[in-house]
């Protein structure tokens, strides 16, 4: 399995470069070969941000850092919610669950790439 990983920031910092952290954002993985690939189509129509708020971006930055703003959140959610997978990986409901709390705190969300 490849990790990819997603957790929430506490509070956005707009002029830091994000760095490779994922037990200070509680991070929940999910296999990207699995699932990135076959989500890509719809990432690419998910606004969001690459390593700081100075490089906006879409999709996912499948090699590095993604700010994911509360407005991406949504779609976001709509794509692991609607993968037929969620009902066999745990893995997927950990995300569609912190997906959920960031939505419901209006936070960013960060991933990191494999």
């Amino acid at each position: 399995m490849i990790k990819t990983e997603f957790g929430i920031i506490d509070k956005i910092e707009f002029k830091k470069d994000y760095k490779y952290e994922p037990e200070r954002y509680n991070c929940v993985f999910i296999d990207d070969d699995t699932y990135i690939d076959d989500w890509w189509i719809r990432l690419s129509t998910m606004k969001t941000y690459f390593h700081c708020m100075e490089r906006p971006s879409i999709a996912l930055d499948r090699w590095g850092i993604t700010l994911i703003p509360p407005e991406s959140l949504a779609t976001f959610q709509d794509i692991v919610i609607s993968d037929y997978r969620i009902n066999s990986d745990n893995h997927l409901v950990e995300l569609a669950e912190k997906i959920k709390i960031a939505i419901e705190n209006n936070k960013f969300m960060i991933h990191f790439g494999v």
